[in-house]
């Protein structure tokens, strides 16, 4: 249970744009999750703006009882190692395939390599530190949970992009690593993505599995519909209309595009999404 006398703060640590003195922005996503009682790292973009917003933010990284990552690509893994370094005693969660190597690209001249080598050589693992590799949802601290392997159940949802598992770009890389951080509140489930590689859809719906609730309260993180077509950006505007999202928070690779139009559609629904926002939730009525 989360601590009912104690607001559940999200604080955007890490994100492509930055509001506030001090605080930087860089290609990237990291949040700091914190209940009154425990609090969970999710993601740590690329690394170079994670230490810096921290200490600006008044975020203590080595009070951390639980790291998280969303998926393997550089910019929410790059950050890993100063955050496990600084978070000494935090658990690490992670799906298995998180340590493959990965690119992108569609030809050798744009080949680019998107995995970095301390998650690759699994260099985390070389201390005492706990670390729950698995594809089904964990409780990471009491309350906040993994969503694991999200289902590929619509067929217009893709991964986003051309992403692979060999330099040859032979092997599509499924993204099966890729999952998001959900949560109860007053208002009702929170969910927070990392890229959503899964799909939006797919991962709302497999959050609504888990959890039995017909309605989503607030949804903000990574969409990565920056190169969706119409069928799927409308399918994902329906899907949020149909959960009743009451608080949406597009973010890093999201894409301009797209973002204008769910402010379009979601005008008292959107929230601004940069790096040093947070955003606060009663916790949940005992049961």
């Amino acid at each position: 249970m989360l601590n009912t006398n104690t607001m559940i703060t999200l604080t955007v640590l890490v994100e492509n744009t930055a509001c506030g003195a001090g605080v930087l922005g860089e290609h990237g996503l990291a949040w700091w999750l914190d209940t009154g009682t425990a609090r969970v790292l999710f993601d740590t973009g690329q690394g170079m703006a994670l230490l810096n917003n921290a200490v600006v933010l008044g975020v203590d990284l080595a009070h951390a009882d639980a790291v998280v990552l969303s998926h393997g690509h550089f910019d929410h893994v790059g950050g890993l190692e100063a955050a496990l370094a600084a978070a000494r005693t935090a658990a690490l969660y992670l799906h298995p395939r998180a340590v493959q190597h990965k690119y992108t690209g569609r030809d050798a001249d744009s080949l680019r390599r998107i995995s970095v080598p301390f998650v690759e050589t699994e260099e985390f693992l070389h201390d005492e530190r706990k670390v729950c590799a698995t594809r089904s949802p964990s409780e990471v601290v009491p309350g906040i949970w993994t969503t694991g392997e999200i289902p590929r159940r619509h067929d217009f949802e893709d991964t986003g992009g051309p992403f692979f598992l060999d330099p040859a770009l032979s092997q599509p890389d499924p993204l099966l690593d890729d999952q998001a951080l959900f949560f109860d509140t007053a208002d009702g489930i929170v969910v927070v993505l990392g890229c959503a590689h899964a799909g939006v859809v797919n991962t709302l719906d497999h959050v609504a599995q888990l959890t039995g609730c017909r309605s989503i309260h607030a949804v903000f993180g990574g969409m990565h519909l920056l190169n969706a077509g119409p069928e799927r950006i409308d399918a994902t505007i329906a899907a949020l209309r149909r959960y009743g999202v009451r608080q949406l928070g597009p973010a890093h690779c999201t894409g301009w595009r797209v973002l204008a139009r769910l402010q379009q559609e979601f005008p008292a629904e959107s929230r601004q999404c940069a790096a040093g926002l947070r955003f606060t939730w009663a916790p949940p009525l005992p049961r």
